[in-house]
């Protein structure tokens, strides 16, 4: 039997829509043997695919729109302009993110140059 819980207003208490299943240890278990196996595939992936993935993912997260905004809101009790700047936030580190990816500089790195080690050592 699955367990569940709701969330809540921060301000009022009033139970919001949505009812979340608690994951039991066999669920955690499948779900990380499952990501394991996902890593493997995607790390052969080539650059361009991961990029856009990266960019899809910001595009959905923006896509919710004001209800993201308003939802992380009514469960936190913090302001809306506090989430509208933690979605800029998000959404810009992610594209920024894939723009790495995809100029691949990353790729291979190995060992600081001397001049760029830290000081000291």
């Amino acid at each position: 039997m699955s367990r569940t819980f709701n969330t809540y207003a921060a301000e009022t208490g009033e139970v919001l829509d949505g009812e979340f299943t608690i994951a039991s240890a066999a669920d955690a278990a499948i779900t990380v043997d499952k990501s394991e196996a996902a890593f493997s595939e995607f790390s052969k992936t080539p650059a361009e695919t991961r990029a856009n993935f990266l960019e899809t993912i910001a595009d959905e997260i923006e896509a919710l729109g004001d209800k993201l905004i308003q939802r992380a809101s009514a469960e936190s009790g913090l302001p809306n302009g506090r989430f509208m700047g933690e979605r800029g936030r998000t959404t810009g580190q992610l594209r920024g993110f894939a723009s790495v990816v995809r100029e691949g500089s990353w790729v291979e790195a190995r060992n600081l140059p001397r001049a760029c080690e830290p000081r000291g050592h």
